[in-house]
Protein backbone atom coordinates (compact mmCIF):
# COMPACT_ATOMS: atom_id res chain seq x y z
CA UNK A 1 0.00 0.00 0.00
CA UNK A 2 1.13 3.49 -0.98
CA UNK A 3 2.17 5.14 2.26
CA UNK A 4 1.12 9.24 1.36
CA UNK A 5 2.64 12.02 2.67
CA UNK A 6 0.28 14.87 5.17
CA UNK A 7 0.02 17.12 1.98
CA UNK A 8 -2.58 14.86 0.24
CA UNK A 9 -5.06 15.42 3.36
CA UNK A 10 -4.62 19.20 2.71
CA UNK A 11 -5.40 18.44 -1.22
CA UNK A 12 -8.75 16.47 -0.22
CA UNK A 13 -10.18 19.59 1.90
CA UNK A 14 -9.53 21.80 -0.64
CA UNK A 15 -11.12 19.92 -2.92
CA UNK A 16 -13.87 19.61 -0.59
CA UNK A 17 -14.64 23.51 0.13
CA UNK A 18 -14.03 24.84 -3.77
CA UNK A 19 -17.07 24.36 -6.49
CA UNK A 20 -15.27 25.34 -9.24
CA UNK A 21 -12.23 23.23 -9.89
CA UNK A 22 -9.87 23.05 -13.06
CA UNK A 23 -7.09 20.50 -13.96
CA UNK A 24 -4.30 21.64 -15.59
CA UNK A 25 -1.41 18.79 -16.54
CA UNK A 26 1.60 17.90 -18.39
CA UNK A 27 3.65 14.56 -19.01
CA UNK A 28 3.38 13.70 -15.79
CA UNK A 29 0.06 12.69 -16.07
CA UNK A 30 0.89 9.97 -18.21
CA UNK A 31 4.18 8.22 -17.27
CA UNK A 32 2.37 6.29 -14.53
CA UNK A 33 0.36 4.97 -17.66
CA UNK A 34 3.45 3.92 -18.93
CA UNK A 35 3.74 6.70 -21.57
CA UNK A 36 7.32 8.21 -20.96
CA UNK A 37 8.06 12.09 -20.88
CA UNK A 38 9.78 13.28 -24.46
CA UNK A 39 13.21 13.64 -23.34
CA UNK A 40 12.51 10.00 -21.65
CA UNK A 41 11.32 9.02 -24.94
CA UNK A 42 13.83 10.42 -27.03
CA UNK A 43 16.40 8.91 -25.20
CA UNK A 44 14.57 5.46 -25.91
CA UNK A 45 15.50 6.35 -29.90
CA UNK A 46 18.59 4.76 -31.08
CA UNK A 47 18.24 6.41 -34.72
CA UNK A 48 18.06 10.31 -34.20
CA UNK A 49 21.73 10.46 -35.33
CA UNK A 50 22.64 13.28 -32.86
CA UNK A 51 19.31 15.32 -33.64
CA UNK A 52 17.00 16.86 -30.52
CA UNK A 53 13.66 15.57 -30.32
CA UNK A 54 12.61 19.39 -30.09
CA UNK A 55 14.14 19.42 -34.49
CA UNK A 56 12.33 15.63 -34.48
CA UNK A 57 9.13 17.02 -33.54
CA UNK A 58 9.09 20.73 -35.20
CA UNK A 59 7.05 21.38 -38.08
CA UNK A 60 10.05 22.22 -40.43
CA UNK A 61 11.40 18.58 -40.03
CA UNK A 62 7.90 16.96 -40.77
CA UNK A 63 7.54 18.74 -43.88
CA UNK A 64 11.32 18.13 -44.93
CA UNK A 65 11.45 14.90 -44.08
CA UNK A 66 8.11 13.17 -43.32
CA UNK A 67 9.61 9.53 -43.60
CA UNK A 68 11.91 9.70 -41.39
CA UNK A 69 9.45 12.07 -39.16
CA UNK A 70 6.91 9.39 -39.09
CA UNK A 71 9.69 6.85 -38.47
CA UNK A 72 10.38 8.82 -35.46
CA UNK A 73 6.83 9.62 -34.14
CA UNK A 74 5.58 5.86 -34.31
CA UNK A 75 8.29 4.31 -32.53
CA UNK A 76 8.53 6.76 -29.78
CA UNK A 77 5.48 9.09 -29.30
CA UNK A 78 2.63 6.64 -30.07
CA UNK A 79 1.16 4.31 -27.43
CA UNK A 80 -1.95 3.03 -28.62
CA UNK A 81 -2.07 0.09 -25.73
CA UNK A 82 -1.71 2.76 -22.71
CA UNK A 83 -4.63 2.54 -20.25
CA UNK A 84 -5.75 5.89 -18.12
CA UNK A 85 -4.08 5.33 -14.44
CA UNK A 86 -6.40 6.28 -11.04
CA UNK A 87 -5.66 9.99 -11.28
CA UNK A 88 -7.14 10.06 -14.55
CA UNK A 89 -9.82 7.65 -13.07
CA UNK A 90 -10.45 10.19 -10.26
CA UNK A 91 -10.40 13.27 -12.39
CA UNK A 92 -13.25 11.84 -14.42
CA UNK A 93 -14.98 11.06 -11.38
CA UNK A 94 -14.52 14.30 -9.79
CA UNK A 95 -16.61 15.89 -13.15
CA UNK A 96 -19.39 13.61 -12.75
CA UNK A 97 -19.73 14.95 -8.83
CA UNK A 98 -19.90 18.58 -10.86
CA UNK A 99 -17.17 20.27 -9.44
CA UNK A 100 -14.46 19.84 -11.87
CA UNK A 101 -15.36 22.26 -14.69
CA UNK A 102 -12.55 21.22 -17.27
CA UNK A 103 -9.21 19.64 -18.03
CA UNK A 104 -6.55 21.16 -19.42
CA UNK A 105 -4.09 19.12 -20.65
CA UNK A 106 0.02 19.74 -22.47
CA UNK A 107 -0.71 15.94 -23.19
CA UNK A 108 -1.56 14.54 -26.62
CA UNK A 109 -2.56 10.67 -25.69
CA UNK A 110 -6.23 11.05 -25.18
CA UNK A 111 -6.16 9.30 -21.87
CA UNK A 112 -8.30 11.94 -20.17
CA UNK A 113 -11.25 11.30 -22.78
CA UNK A 114 -10.94 7.35 -21.93
CA UNK A 115 -11.11 7.36 -18.34
CA UNK A 116 -14.86 9.66 -18.86
CA UNK A 117 -13.90 13.64 -18.62
CA UNK A 118 -15.85 15.36 -20.91
CA UNK A 119 -14.51 18.74 -21.17
CA UNK A 120 -10.88 18.62 -21.95
CA UNK A 121 -8.95 21.26 -23.98
CA UNK A 122 -6.00 19.59 -25.57
CA UNK A 123 -3.48 22.14 -25.68
CA UNK A 124 -0.82 20.33 -27.82
CA UNK A 125 -3.57 18.55 -30.07
CA UNK A 126 -4.11 14.87 -30.03
CA UNK A 127 -2.52 11.55 -31.69
CA UNK A 128 -6.14 10.23 -32.14
CA UNK A 129 -7.17 12.42 -35.03
CA UNK A 130 -4.98 12.94 -38.44
CA UNK A 131 -5.34 14.45 -41.16
CA UNK A 132 -4.88 14.49 -45.23
CA UNK A 133 -2.24 17.68 -46.32
CA UNK A 134 -3.91 17.15 -49.72
CA UNK A 135 -7.87 16.61 -49.48
CA UNK A 136 -8.45 17.29 -45.45
CA UNK A 137 -9.64 13.85 -44.88
CA UNK A 138 -9.15 12.12 -41.58
CA UNK A 139 -8.11 9.34 -39.90
CA UNK A 140 -8.01 7.87 -36.48
CA UNK A 141 -4.71 6.34 -34.53
CA UNK A 142 -5.78 2.74 -35.71
CA UNK A 143 -5.75 3.67 -39.42
CA UNK A 144 -2.09 5.28 -39.00
CA UNK A 145 -0.76 2.13 -37.20
CA UNK A 146 -1.94 0.09 -39.62
CA UNK A 147 -0.03 1.73 -42.15
CA UNK A 148 4.02 0.58 -43.08
CA UNK A 149 6.07 3.15 -43.08
CA UNK A 150 4.34 6.59 -43.53
CA UNK A 151 1.18 6.51 -43.60
CA UNK A 152 -1.06 8.14 -46.49
CA UNK A 153 -4.66 8.71 -47.66
CA UNK A 154 -6.46 6.61 -49.65
CA UNK A 155 -6.02 10.00 -51.98
CA UNK A 156 -2.19 9.34 -51.80
CA UNK A 157 -1.85 12.90 -49.52
CA UNK A 158 0.29 12.67 -47.03
CA UNK A 159 -0.87 12.09 -43.28
CA UNK A 160 0.04 14.79 -40.35
CA UNK A 161 -1.04 14.12 -36.93
CA UNK A 162 -3.23 16.99 -35.20
CA UNK A 163 -0.46 17.52 -32.71
CA UNK A 164 1.27 21.20 -32.20
CA UNK A 165 4.50 20.74 -33.95
CA UNK A 166 7.50 22.77 -32.32
CA UNK A 167 7.29 26.03 -34.92
CA UNK A 168 3.82 26.47 -34.81
CA UNK A 169 1.47 28.53 -32.44
CA UNK A 170 -1.41 26.82 -30.15
CA UNK A 171 -4.84 26.18 -31.29
CA UNK A 172 -6.23 30.10 -30.15
CA UNK A 173 -9.86 28.87 -29.53
CA UNK A 174 -8.09 25.81 -27.50
CA UNK A 175 -6.18 28.01 -25.45
CA UNK A 176 -9.36 30.62 -24.94
CA UNK A 177 -11.58 28.59 -23.99
CA UNK A 178 -8.74 26.80 -21.03
CA UNK A 179 -7.97 30.43 -20.35
CA UNK A 180 -11.96 31.43 -19.41
CA UNK A 181 -11.95 28.37 -17.45
CA UNK A 182 -9.20 28.79 -15.26
CA UNK A 183 -10.39 32.38 -15.27
CA UNK A 184 -13.76 31.40 -13.45
CA UNK A 185 -12.45 28.27 -11.49
CA UNK A 186 -11.73 28.67 -7.39
CA UNK A 187 -9.40 26.27 -7.63
CA UNK A 188 -6.69 25.34 -10.04
CA UNK A 189 -5.05 21.72 -9.18
CA UNK A 190 -1.87 21.37 -11.44
CA UNK A 191 0.01 17.93 -11.86
CA UNK A 192 2.36 16.46 -13.76
CA UNK A 193 4.17 19.45 -15.67
CA UNK A 194 7.80 21.20 -14.63
CA UNK A 195 5.50 24.88 -15.32
CA UNK A 196 8.81 25.99 -18.12
CA UNK A 197 7.03 25.70 -21.43
CA UNK A 198 5.42 28.83 -22.36
CA UNK A 199 2.56 29.51 -23.79
CA UNK A 200 0.94 26.67 -22.14
CA UNK A 201 2.32 27.40 -18.40
CA UNK A 202 1.38 31.16 -18.42
CA UNK A 203 -2.42 29.84 -17.66
CA UNK A 204 -1.36 29.94 -14.02
CA UNK A 205 -1.30 33.67 -14.00
CA UNK A 206 -4.81 33.79 -15.51
CA UNK A 207 -6.27 31.91 -12.00
CA UNK A 208 -7.13 35.54 -10.22
CA UNK A 209 -8.00 34.56 -6.30
CA UNK A 210 -8.39 31.02 -6.74
CA UNK A 211 -6.64 28.27 -5.02
CA UNK A 212 -3.39 27.17 -6.39
CA UNK A 213 -2.33 23.24 -5.17
CA UNK A 214 0.76 21.90 -6.91
CA UNK A 215 1.02 18.50 -7.48
CA UNK A 216 4.54 17.37 -8.95
CA UNK A 217 7.85 15.12 -8.15
CA UNK A 218 10.22 17.89 -8.11
CA UNK A 219 9.76 22.06 -8.08
CA UNK A 220 8.38 24.18 -10.38
CA UNK A 221 8.84 28.30 -10.94
CA UNK A 222 5.24 28.52 -9.11
CA UNK A 223 6.03 26.44 -5.86
CA UNK A 224 6.43 29.92 -3.55
CA UNK A 225 2.90 30.60 -4.93
CA UNK A 226 1.13 28.08 -4.41
CA UNK A 227 -1.46 27.55 -1.75
CA UNK A 228 -0.44 23.40 -1.36
CA UNK A 229 2.50 21.99 -2.84
CA UNK A 230 2.12 17.80 -3.02
CA UNK A 231 5.44 15.78 -3.77
CA UNK A 232 3.21 12.33 -3.68
CA UNK A 233 2.51 10.19 -6.95
CA UNK A 234 -0.01 12.16 -9.06
CA UNK A 235 -1.91 9.20 -9.70
CA UNK A 236 -2.23 8.41 -5.78
CA UNK A 237 -2.79 11.51 -4.50
CA UNK A 238 -5.77 12.27 -6.80
CA UNK A 239 -7.30 8.50 -6.14
CA UNK A 240 -7.15 9.21 -2.32
CA UNK A 241 -8.14 13.25 -2.55
CA UNK A 242 -11.02 12.39 -4.57
CA UNK A 243 -14.00 11.05 -3.06
CA UNK A 244 -15.56 7.95 -4.60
Amino acid sequence: MTVLSPAVDGLRQLIEKNRNIVFFGGAGMSTESGIPDFRSAHGLYNQAEGKTYEEMLSIRYFLNHPDDFWQFYKKVMLYPDAKPNAGHYALARLEKQGKLKAVVTQNIDGLHQDAGSGVVYELHGSVRRNSCLSCGRTYNLKYVMSQEGTPRCECGGLLRPDIVFYGEPLNNDVMDEAIRAVMKCDLLLVGGTSLTVYPAAGLLNYRREANLALINRDETPFDKRADLVVRDSIAAALDAAIPQ
